[in-house]
């Protein structure tokens, strides 16, 4: 297929990286979601959009392509500037972590487990993503006894509240160019829902003493106090000024504990407000390579004993003790080996509520007939019922059967067909007997 307009196209198949699965799987929480006219399979459904500190990063997926375009504040530079666009591809590299063969990852993982192999299908290009340590870190902390929704709902507004909008951008369906250069006659203008995109705040603007205050008015609940003095602690501890790359001193000191060993990088998150064992280990395994941590909670728990022989109760939530949490961490790293961090992201993917349809064929569409002879729509909005239960499919069966004798007669008056006669009587015999033996 064609370029979209404005985008540039990197060769990447599905089975290497999947934006539906990845990018709402509970490992980001920023990312703008925007369904498109998508008319074939080939053609992107979707466009991604997230904001970094200088740019809006848009991105659209086919089967075999990554599309991608970064937005600035200001009127775009003509010709586009291929040094910035060659900033985003390398971005999107490491976000990504594009280095990482998944294919080959999939074929040890389901070489080494079986439960895997059977999930490995349906949930591919489910890959972890390498995060800003310190938005993942700050994300994490509002995951505590959190969903999804909820999560991402509150990362948002905490990037609303602290940072200054970078830009704001239209739908994907109406181009910037578009709004630029109106035609001749324009028609009425639609009403577009224009979004506003906020940099993620960084330590500075989050440690001031009345942050807790604000993040309480915003339904953050005990999480506000966490995270005001995480950013205060990192501040105290490693000052608030600028360093390279355009953050702050605390920013880029979180960037070092990726070279320090797990225990010890683990050791300094926890000293943080907010930051248990497994906020600590979702920040490890999520912006600080360390691959091989799985991050345990009631939900891995159930996983290990489903699938893993683990000992416990299935269905039944299980307070969370280091002991515990331990023995499960040995037991499926010893599973998945190196990478088992990445292998436990795939089966806590499929096994999310919101994905319990993800990857299964859509159902065949049903024609429907119309009283014109002519007339058949094809119906792609409703799927086929679901079997119903033993005993309402009998009840349902028993008042089909009465509303018929209740009818026939209504037929037997229009008719003098003998044979009419008979098959009323012999339906009525049947429900007759049908009742006597059930």
């Amino acid at each position: 297929m064609s370029v979209p307009s404005g985008f540039r196209a990197l060769p990447l198949p599905l089975i290497q990286l999947s934006l539906a699965a990845v990018l709402k799987c509970g490992q980001s929480f920023r990312w703008s979601i925007y369904p498109l006219p998508a008319s074939t399979p080939s053609e992107p459904s979707h466009e991604y959009r997230l904001c970094l500190r200088d740019r809006v990063v848009c991105l659209r997926q086919s089967p075999d392509t990554l599309f991608y375009r970064s937005v600035f504040a200001g009127p775009p530079p003509h010709p586009p500037d291929d040094a910035r666009e060659a900033e985003t591809l390398t971005w999107l590299k490491d976000y990504f972590q594009l280095d990482v063969d998944l294919v080959k990852l999939y074929d040890e993982w389901s070489e080494r487990d079986p439960v895997f192999r059977s999930f490995r299908t349906r949930f591919e290009g489910i890959r972890m993503l390498r995060q800003d340590p310190w938005e993942n870190l700050i994300s994490f902390i509002c995951s505590s006894n959190n969903n999804i929704s909820r999560i991402t709902k509150m990362v948002k507004s905490l990037c609303k509240q602290y940072s200054p909008p970078l830009l704001s951008l239209p739908p994907p369906t109406f181009t910037l160019g578009s709004l630029h250069t109106p035609p001749l006659d324009p028609p009425e203008p639609p009403e577009l829902e224009v979004e506003e995109f906020h940099p993620f705040p960084p330590p500075s603007s989050l440690a001031r003493p009345d942050v807790s205050a604000t993040l309480r008015s915003l339904g953050f609940g005990y999480r506000a106090d966490f995270i005001q003095k995480t950013a205060q602690m990192l501040i105290d501890e490693h000052g608030a000024d600028k360093a390279s790359d355009c953050q702050e001193a605390p920013e880029m000191w979180l960037r070092t504990l990726r070279d320090m060993p797990t225990p010890e990088a683990r050791l300094e998150l926890l000293k943080l407000m907010g930051v248990g064992r497994k906020v600590a280990d979702c920040v490890m395994l999520m912006s600080l390579d360390k691959k091989e941590v799985i991050p345990i909670d009631t939900h891995v728990h159930q996983i290990a004993i489903k699938h893993y022989g683990m000992r416990g109760t299935s269905g039944t939530k299980q307070a969370m003790n280091p002991k515990l949490y331990d023995e499960i961490n040995a037991k499926l790293c010893k599973v998945w080996g190196d990478y088992a961090g990445w292998a436990h992201s795939v089966l806590f993917t499929a096994d999310l509520k919101s994905f319990a349809s993800y990857g299964l064929p859509t159902p065949s569409p049903t024609p429907v007939k119309r009283s014109s002879p002519s007339a058949v729509v094809e119906d792609d909005t409703l799927p086929p019922p679901l079997p119903l239960p033993t005993t309402i499919r009998k009840s349902r069966k028993r008042k089909q059967l009465t509303e018929t004798i209740a009818v026939a007669p209504a037929a037997i008056s229009d008719t003098s067909s003998p044979m009419v006669l008979q098959e009323a009587g012999s339906l009525a015999e049947r429900v007759k007997r049908r009742r006597r033996q059930g």
